[in-house]
């Protein structure tokens, strides 16, 4: 099936359609309201972290501006929008919670609302406390408790509105790549502290999860990003070995303990290969909790990874990682080994391949995978390009504009062929903080000038919203 031109006919009634941000990438006021520094604001300030000295101390404003950036998400007839809170800016410290960060997101979620768009909230996208950091962070076990406690005290005063919790999103890369490789907050290079942090992301995720459904929210999941793991040369042991282990890193680590109660074996072979022993990380009943029933899973997905267990030549370039002068590690605990050839294909300023393709196959083969899976959710997609603005004003993105019409084909192609997919989310919303990228790369379906502030809908926000442009009214 090829479905070129998209419609809000080639999906199932109720396909909610949105787009996504994360608060330290556009709420700026690092240090307003009572919000003390996250990690990142901290990282911000380490010699060569960000890509030309970038901070979030301003972002995009979003803090003081988002009145009108829930009018730009209406004006484009957005379904939800995906936003995170700041544990920082609600519990600064993780001391006591800060009524004036918990009235900023109460306003949000009114303002939605009044706008008849959901809120699909995400309790953790990256932003640890410092200071809690600064006791061990997530490869301390006591950080999923303080995780319970700070969700629990969000849904108080948010429950009543809002309807869809999101516990983390993308664990991989605040544990694998924020304590393994160096590359995001808080840029530690410790491989033991990585492999904590992936089992006590998990362990706070099971612990909010069961929390929040005692205190009556109904739809609880979690957001991972997925990867196709491609042996470069599928005739060669080295490299089918390379992609099991890729796999094992980025996928089943994350799937597994949440889905099957378990770590795959092989992966905790491999870790036990280099020391790593994940019986003395794993207590007995952490599965148990982890594991409780998810009402949804999202799924985060740019591009596809191929994947070699061969050196390549000299200069070639880890999509995972950002190089800006500081020693990085590789994010693969116990298979530092892998590469990442070319297949050739075209590739976005990230330099990412993009082969829509890869989603729809993603898509598919995880119902095949896991027969317990939930109802999927495409939470993050989108791609960065380096926009201009035309004399006339307008953002002219033809190459982001046909990367998500494609993708957005892929999830229709998916679910043509059975894949349980309820929603589409671009990424992202605005142009933001780009973590370890600073202001340099652009994903916004809305340009953002970094120095008025000014907002502008891109060609490519005019198209995606085109796809769902007159669907039926929800019922």
């Amino acid at each position: 099936m090829s479905l070129d031109t998209p419609t809000f006919s080639s999906f199932p009634p109720g396909f909610i359609w949105g787009s996504a941000t994360a608060a330290a990438q556009i709420e700026g006021a690092a240090h307003e309201g009572g919000k003390e520094d996250s990690v990142w604001d901290a990282f911000a300030r380490v010699p060569n972290a960000i890509i030309n000295g970038d901070t979030p101390e301003v972002a995009v404003d979003h803090y003081h501006r988002f009145a009108g950036d829930v009018a730009i998400m209406k004006e484009l007839g957005l379904d939800s929008y995906r936003f995170s809170t700041s544990w920082s800016r609600i519990k600064p410290g993780d001391r006591e919670f800060n009524r004036t960060g918990l009235d900023f997101y109460s306003r949000l979620v009114d303002d939605l609302l009044d706008a008849d768009i959901l809120p699909w909230l995400t309790l953790y996208h990256w932003d640890l406390p410092q200071a809690v950091e600064e006791q061990g962070g997530w490869a301390s076990r006591d950080t999923a408790y303080r995780f319970r406690d700070y969700a629990e005290g969000v849904y108080a005063v948010l429950g009543d509105r809002v309807e869809h919790w999101t516990t983390f999103n993308e664990p991989f890369c605040s544990a694998l790549l924020g304590y393994g490789a160096g590359v995001h907050a808080p840029g530690r290079r410790e491989p033991l502290a990585a492999i904590q942090a992936v089992h006590h992301h998990h362990l706070a995720h099971g612990l909010a999860v069961n929390r929040l459904r005692e205190l009556g929210a109904q739809n609880l999941g979690v957001t991972y990003n997925l990867t196709n793991a491609i042996p470069a040369d599928a005739a060669d042991p080295v490299d089918l070995d390379a992609a099991r282990r890729l796999d094992g890193m980025m996928n089943r680590i994350f799937l597994d303990p949440v889905l099957r109660g378990a770590y795959p074996a092989d992966v905790t072979d491999d870790l036990a290969a280099v020391g790593i022993q994940l019986s003395e990380i794993v207590h007995d009943g952490d599965l148990d909790i982890i594991s409780a029933p998810i009402d949804f899973l999202g799924i985060n997905h740019y591009h596809d990874d191929v994947v070699s267990g061969h050196p390549l030549e000299a200069g070639a370039i880890d999509p995972h990682l950002v190089e800006n002068g500081r020693p990085l590690s590789s994010p693969f605990v116990g298979s530092e080994f892998l590469t990442f050839p070319s297949r050739g294909l075209p590739r976005t300023a990230m330099d990412w391949e993009v082969h829509p393709d890869g989603l729809r196959h993603l898509l598919v083969r995880l119902g095949h995978e896991y027969p317990n899976l939930p109802p999927l959710y495409m939470t993050e997609n989108g791609a960065a390009y380096d926009d201009v603005v035309s004399p006339d004003g307008a953002v002219h993105d033809p190459e982001r504009a046909a990367f998500i019409l494609a993708h957005v084909a892929a999830v229709a192609e998916a679910i043509a062929e059975g894949a349980d997919v309820r929603g589409y989310f671009v990424w992202s919303l605005l142009d933001n903080f780009e973590w370890a990228w600073g202001y340099d790369k652009r994903f916004g379906i809305v340009r953002v000038d970094y120095d008025t502030q000014e907002r502008t809908i891109k060609d490519s926000g005019r198209a995606f919203a085109a796809v769902f442009a007159g669907r039926p009214a929800a019922e």
